[in-house]
């Protein structure tokens, strides 16, 4: 039991090796300047522009942390400040054409990844994976009733 490797760890493992595969595509596609840490900012901005607040607490960085990441996606054209309708004072974090031209790639070789996991596992196994989690983000996930 002592060499067992932690829980989290294992579940860490495949996630990490799915966003490197997401990066290396990007990168080749000629995205190669976003970093992990600015694209874990990138993909939690609403179609419709987020504040900075909540792309803070959602990615679970500093506020000042998720300006200096905005500052940086927004120099390289991912991302625009605009005012927010709801609000005179707030601004919203929005993607560009430039953000929104990434998911495609993303999505596919996402898709990529889980038909390779698919194969390893075979199909029974990788819907159990996937019930379990689902099940398990019941009690993990603080952010499960906004999506």
């Amino acid at each position: 039991m002592a060499d067992e490797m932690n829980l989290g760890v294992l579940l860490f493992i495949p996630y990490r090796a799915m966003e490197n595969r997401v990066f290396a595509a990007l990168a080749e596609a000629g995205h190669d300047d976003i970093t992990p840490a600015q694209g874990k900012l990138l993909q939690r901005i609403n179609d419709n522009g987020s504040r900075l607040v909540e792309l803070a607490e959602s990615a679970q960085v500093t506020k000042q942390t998720a300006g200096y990441l905005v500052d940086q996606l927004e120099r390289a054209g991912y991302v625009e400040r605009t005012p927010d309708p709801s609000d005179a004072r707030a601004r919203l974090i929005c993607p560009t054409d430039r953000a929104l031209s990434l998911r495609p790639l993303a999505t596919q070789t996402t898709a990529e990844v889980v038909a390779e996991w698919e194969a390893h596992l075979g199909p029974d196994r990788l819907a159990e994976l996937r019930e379990i989690l689902t099940k398990l983000r019941e009690i993990t996930d603080p952010y499960l009733d906004s999506t």
